[in-house]
């Protein structure tokens, strides 16, 4: 290990590197939606392996019991809908009312829905604004004003459909879109306040979600090629490791990127 000082005005800063802190997150609580499976459970069990104590809240409710049971750190439990406004702020309240604090919210909860743009319903796509989008807003700005308390951080999941184009996932790229912009938004706004928020924009990942995937019927397979990354696809470890560094002290200078994790996906 070996010591850096920085000296800002008259602030000293110093930083250790070259050793990983196996309990990153050891006296954090931690909000994660969407955690009864894949990305979402993953990360909650690693913040729990990190020390964290973690609130998890999904509308599955017996997924919610399977992750609980994966964790041996203390844990909560939370069902909501993500499209319900009131549902959204009491998770926030309810891991307030349970742990005291709030460190780190993830925004993983989620869904993705593969059209021809034409056929998407006016009732589809208000349900894809509000899970992927209205529900990271809801919850964020309940949390904002004890994120400021902890100086604790954001992080929202996008996806690789919010930083380019994808054919038949209109309604899915325009809300991963704005959830790209609105992370970058709030980390403008906050950093100055103590308050970092980053997105993370995953590709293909082997998870349930991916697993029911259907192109749409007469696909241009041409054009869906496009959506598969040079490598196999991720697995939601990898995606929650990547959760964790940014939510983590080692970032403390990583605020408002849209962290790509798509196998070279994007790079083109």
């Amino acid at each position: 290990m070996f010591y850096v000082a920085y000296v800002i005005g008259s602030a000293e800063m110093e930083f250790k590197t070259g050793e990983r802190d196996v309990n990153r997150f050891e006296g954090k609580v931690a909000l994660v939606s969407g955690a009864a499976s894949g990305i979402g459970r993953e990360t909650a069990k690693r913040f729990a392996a990190e020390g964290a104590k973690v609130m998890m809240a999904d509308m599955n409710a017996n997924g919610l019991v399977e992750t609980a049971a994966m964790i041996t750190s203390e844990t909560g439990q939370v069902v909501f809908d993500a499209a319900d406004r009131s549902q959204c702020l009491n998770i926030v309240s309810e891991t307030i009312k349970q742990f005291g604090q709030l460190d780190v919210l993830c925004n993983i909860a989620g869904f993705a829905m593969s059209k021809h743009f034409t056929d998407v319903t006016p009732e589809q796509w208000s349900k894809m604004v509000d899970v992927n989008l209205n529900s990271v807003f809801h919850v964020s700005q309940a949390a904002m004003p004890h994120l400021l308390e902890t100086k604790g951080n954001i992080v929202n999941m996008a996806s690789s459909a919010g930083l380019g184009g994808q054919a038949y996932n209109s309604a899915y790229c325009a809300t991963k879109g704005a959830v790209v912009m609105l992370s970058k938004a709030l980390a403008v706004e906050y950093a100055g306040r103590g308050v970092r928020v980053n997105a993370v924009c995953p590709g293909g990942v082997a998870t349930p979600l991916t697993d029911k995937f259907e192109a749409p019927e007469d696909a241009d397979m041409s054009l869906m090629a496009r959506l598969f990354p040079l490598m196999d696809m991720a697995q939601p470890e990898e995606i929650a490791g990547a959760v964790a560094y940014l939510a983590s002290p080692e970032a403390r200078f990583v605020t408002g990127d849209a962290f790509a994790i798509d196998g070279g996906q994007v790079a083109s």
